[in-house]
């Protein structure tokens, strides 16, 4: 069926003869796919227990005879109020002990026994009605887990949290030498005088604190599991998801990965970010990465503004198309907009839709249907999936453990970090794939760690298997420094990476605000291992500097300037058939896409296409239909690359080979033939 394209359809905000109207619009537009009933509870149950499901039968009927799919919600993610009313204690508290009231959405504690019944209840509905329905295609359960209600720290909560740590821990010995009750007198003599991390006089203890960010994140999976199960057990076969959303701090992705059938993600670019586009292709590189390379759907973005931002953009004349297309390209199936009809009232009435308040003689719609043209025009894609040679590694335990309070530096944003090693990588052109450190490391030639603060023995053990197997690592400043109990390792910094690494940090140095220092090669021998001998190291950086002492370790560049002038900045250590390299700082970007690069060479990584234009990306999907190569260009200027060798226009099949192609400022460009694998292979 190809790609498949459409966006939520909200049919309760309009009256019955517009829906007529909506199906012909969608045939126009070549509308695959709905995501349906997302908010619709209030409706198909106006009180308990009584339930009208035959608008939504009208709803479901009618998009199966147009020939549309659904993505059919469980229509739980936001209660009706007749539940809070009745159930008050459904509510989620603040950790100020305040309580979160309805007229809003997602209102509920994700611990609570009450709503977990209903919801179910209402899954069992849902399931029971439309398991066999000819338009169903995929389950989308929930709405955006831990969007508003990140987590709960009522008296429910507090009891489910107890319960949850006697499984982890087993007995109240454990829970203190975890936590490192010792410290101020914290030490528990029983479950039962185990709080949630509410507000305290000074900071709360860290360990518990990390351990209620697991906590909140496995009660919001619990949510997501119980109505999955509904699901499995009345409609086997269909697959299951939800939308998660981007950098979403609160939901690891990586661990919900193996409960969805297929990865879902809402993003919504910025048109007032000139770059954002690299922050959709690091989240866009996850979400391909979480299930190993499976295509993932885009199930939400804008067609133009969004209404929650202090100033909401629209996106200009191209956007929409390239950063569509853009999704496609890293690994989506599904290219799908919130929403189809724009609403005229409630919240959400200024966020742009696929049909906008001007109807259809508007610039969004005639994008839409000709977006809705060009995907439909290229089936094959589907299914096909990319590879490639480097990876960059994220962890979600070590992000909640490294952003907590007290730390050498509140500055260490995890996301700001994650992007500042991923962009060298894109701007060079080099497909990234963005894993857990727990994954299988050794079909790739480099790895990248921007930042591992908290890290597992088990899986320090794998990153000097990697090395030692024959990786390039880079590993960034602050890595190593605790275990899963958030306890610095003893004897020195980076911890359990100080052999691996051949050096010693024997103290952090963050840098005052606004203050950068001077960083300048380490020597002809380091410079020389580089992809350019004898390069020359010369910039700036910021936010971080440590103090270094190499123990086997060869110095790539100094700290030129400060309290820490001459001493290591940037190391290199060989271990096994590899070599770890170490960066004690951050590095200003055109250095960092220096040392990358050297690293690249090192490790023979080579772009997908080389010699392309600034601004240009490049991606390759193989699968059973064939091979297609996407040019995307996200720069205000025309420019025209050069092929390696011959192409298609995939649009115009019977068009002959190319060797060079222009794109338009914002062009896309999808091409065949390409015969030799791309993906940021081996460099030739």
């Amino acid at each position: 069926m190809g790609i498949r394209f459409g966006g939520d359809y909200n049919p309760e905000h309009w009256p019955e003869e517009v829906w007529a109207e909506d199906l012909a619009l969608m045939k126009a537009a070549h509308v695959s796919m709905v995501t349906a009933g997302i908010f619709s509870w209030a409706k198909v149950e106006p009180r308990p227990g009584e339930w009208d499901f035959g608008w939504f039968d009208r709803v479901m009927d009618g998009l199966a005879g147009a020939g549309i799919e659904v993505c059919l919600a469980t229509m739980t993610a936001s209660p009706p109020p007749w539940l809070s009313q009745a159930h008050p204690e459904i509510l989620p508290e603040g950790p100020d002990g305040q309580r979160r009231w309805p007229g809003a959405r997602q209102h509920f504690c994700p611990s609570s026994p009450v709503f977990r019944a209903h919801a179910v209840r209402l899954v069992e509905q849902v399931a029971a009605r439309y398991a066999d329905h000819p338009a169903l295609a995929l389950w989308h359960v929930g709405n955006e887990f831990g969007c508003h209600t990140r987590q709960c720290f009522c008296d429910v909560s507090a009891e489910h949290f107890r319960s949850w740590l006697r499984e982890r821990y087993g007995s109240v010995a454990a829970l203190n030498d975890a936590w490192s009750t010792s410290f101020w007198s914290q030490a528990y003599g029983d479950f039962a005088q185990v709080l949630p991390p509410r507000n305290a006089p000074t900071f709360a203890n860290p360990a518990q604190q990390l351990d209620y960010l697991r906590f909140s994140d496995a009660a919001l999976r619990e949510c997501y599991l119980a109505e999955r199960a509904v699901l499995t057990r009345l409609a086997p076969g269909v697959p299951v998801t939800t939308n998660l959303m981007p950098q979403h701090k609160p939901v690891d992705a990586f661990g919900w990965a193996p409960s969805m059938d297929v990865m879902a993600l809402d993003f919504y670019q910025d048109p007032h970010v000139p770059d954002d586009h690299v922050r959709a292709a690091y989240v866009f590189d996850l979400m391909r990465s979480a299930r190993e390379g499976q295509p993932w759907l885009l199930l939400e973005q804008a067609p133009g503004a969004v209404n929650w931002r202090p100033r909401n953009g629209p996106k200009p004349p191209g956007a929409m198309r390239l950063w569509s297309w853009q999704a496609v390209a890293q690994g989506a199936d599904a290219v799908l907009f919130f929403q189809w009809r724009q609403s005229l009232g409630g919240a959400e009435k200024f966020h742009s839709a696929m049909v906008p308040h001007g109807g259809t003689d508007t610039r969004i719609f005639r994008e839409v249907c000709a977006l809705g043209r060009e995907l439909a025009a290229l089936p094959g894609i589907e299914g096909s999936r990319s590879r490639a040679s480097v990876a960059l590694l994220a962890d979600w335990q070590s992000w909640w453990a490294l952003e907590l309070d007290s730390r050498p530096s509140t500055a260490l944003d995890h996301s700001r970090i994650a992007l500042d090693h991923y962009r060298p990588l894109f701007e060079a052109g080099v497909a990234c794939d963005v894993v857990p450190p727990g994954r299988e490391l050794s079909g790739y030639r480099m790895v990248v760690v921007p930042n591992l603060y908290l890290l597992t023995d088990r899986d320090a053990a794998r990153l000097a298997a990697y090395v030692d197997g024959g990786g390039q690592l880079v590993v960034s400043f602050f890595s190593g420094i605790v275990d899963a109990c958030d306890r610095v390792r003893p004897g020195g910094y980076p911890g359990a990476l100080r052999e691996l690494l051949g050096l010693r940090v024997t103290e952090f140095w963050p840098l005052a605000e606004g203050r950068s220092v001077a960083v300048g090669d380490g020597g002809p021998t380091a410079a020389g291992r580089g992809r350019q001998a004898g390069r020359a190291y010369a910039g700036r950086a910021d936010l971080w500097s440590e103090e270094i002492e190499v123990a086997g370790a060869e110095v790539v560049a100094r700290f030129l300037d400060g309290e820490l002038a001459g001493r290591p900045a940037v190391t290199r250590h060989d271990h096994g058939r590899g070599s770890a390299w170490y960066v004690g700082t951050r590095l200003e970007p055109a250095l960092m896409r220096a040392l990358l690069d050297d690293v690249r060479a090192a490790a023979g990584v080579a772009p997908v296409l080389p010699g392309l234009p600034p601004g240009v990306q490049a991606a390759v999907r193989e699968g059973a239909g064939g091979r297609y190569v996407f040019l995307l260009n996200h720069g205000g200027r025309a420019v025209q690359v050069t092929l390696p060798e011959p192409l298609r226009d995939a649009w115009t099949p019977r068009a002959a080979a190319v060797t060079r192609v222009t794109l338009a400022a914002r062009g896309v460009a999808v091409l065949t033939g390409l015969q030799r694998a791309g993906g940021g292979g081996a460099a030739e």
